[in-house]
């Protein structure tokens, strides 16, 4: 049926109005108009609160946003797990994929195949290295990074020994809060001295970690978590061990920011066990993930700028990235009720 050339203007200003919408469905997307199509989901850990609060959130949101899953599946932290997983997805009818790979190097070759075969791919909280995807939901891992060495610098006064728990580095986010951190505290506070502790995500190695450095430099002052997920309680239970486990008042407080904004991190601010985290949106992650993928479905391409929930889209070489505020919580600011980690979902 033709429609009416008034009608048809009427829509295509519709179109562009509509943020990060396009006439032109983009490579590995669906062609509007080609109708509904399920999401499978992939999440990928669960020894971590941070995404046990998001594998929590997946469902509640994809009713909210009115995406049918077709399956949810866990990768265990295993990127050929994943890739598995992503295989039986598509096969049980999955039109588009929302999946965080850890390894952001070795999922390339799968991402420009499923590219190549019209299902489009949401990458949540990690940028993958390659490949193509149709949209990157992510906070500015780089400020992570940046905000825990301000603020640990400025509570040491500029001096001091810190331990640094780092994430994979064969993650962007690992690399990308390692590389910032270490750039801030070298340029802003040169006489703190930092050490850097591989941990590949592991709460056990954290805790192994810290025990060393508190046996061979009692004098330590502070502490940056990459993620408090997984870091948080083999932390606590070290200092608890060591009498450590003092309020901000003590002279021999040690000085802790995390990053992720799970509930428990926000009990330990409020007790002074430790001082501040970056809050990471569990929410968003779900709910944007899902709303890319229903509009990936749809047929539409992604533009850069600002968004209708508060977040701005950049064209990355391979696709590009929805990044989301993370703001810093301390004790100032730590029962704003906007915090996804006070709220009932989490």
């Amino acid at each position: 049926m033709k429609i009416p050339s008034r009608t048809a203007a009427v829509l295509a200003v519709a179109c562009l109005v509509l943020a990060g919408c396009s006439k032109d469905a983009p490579t590995g997307t669906p062609p509007a108009g080609s109708g509904p199509g399920g999401v499978g989901v992939d999440l990928p850990r669960a020894d971590s609160d941070f995404w046990n609060a998001y594998a929590r959130y997946v469902p509640e949101k994809a009713a909210e946003a009115g995406v049918e899953l077709v399956s949810t599946t866990n990768s265990q932290n295993n990127v050929q797990t994943l890739i598995s997983n992503v295989d039986s997805m598509v096969t049980q009818g999955a039109r588009a994929i929302v999946m965080a790979p850890q390894d952001t190097g070795a999922i390339g070759p799968k991402l420009d195949e499923l590219a190549g075969r019209g299902i489009p791919v949401i990458s949540v909280d990690t940028r993958p290295d390659t490949g193509q995807v149709y949209m990157v939901v992510r906070a500015d891992n780089r400020a992570y990074g940046t905000r825990a060495c301000e603020f640990l610098g400025e509570e040491l006064g500029g001096r001091g020994k810190v331990v640094e728990f780092q994430g994979s580095l064969s993650s962007v986010n690992g690399r990308d809060r390692s590389e910032a951190f270490k750039e801030c505290m070298g340029t802003r506070f040169p006489d703190i001295t930092v050490f850097e502790e591989p941990t590949d995500w592991e709460g056990g190695r954290a805790q192994a970690a810290l025990e060393t450095r508190l046996a061979t430099d009692p004098d330590l002052k502070g502490v940056y978590m990459q993620a408090g997920g997984v870091f948080l309680d083999p932390t606590l239970q070290v200092l608890k061990q060591r009498g450590l486990l003092v309020p901000p008042t003590d002279p021999r407080h040690i000085v802790i920011v995390s990053n992720d904004g799970i509930p428990q991190e926000l009990d330990a601010i409020r007790k002074g066990e430790i001082d501040a985290t970056v809050s990471q949106p569990a929410d968003d992650y779900a709910g944007i993930g899902l709303h890319w993928a229903r509009r990936a479905l749809a047929g539409e391409r992604p533009a850069p700028g600002p968004t209708d929930h508060g977040s701005t889209v950049v064209e990355l070489p391979n696709g590009f990235e929805d990044q989301l505020p993370a703001p810093l919580v301390t004790r100032d600011n730590v029962d704003d009720p906007a915090l996804w980690g006070n709220g009932s979902g989490s």
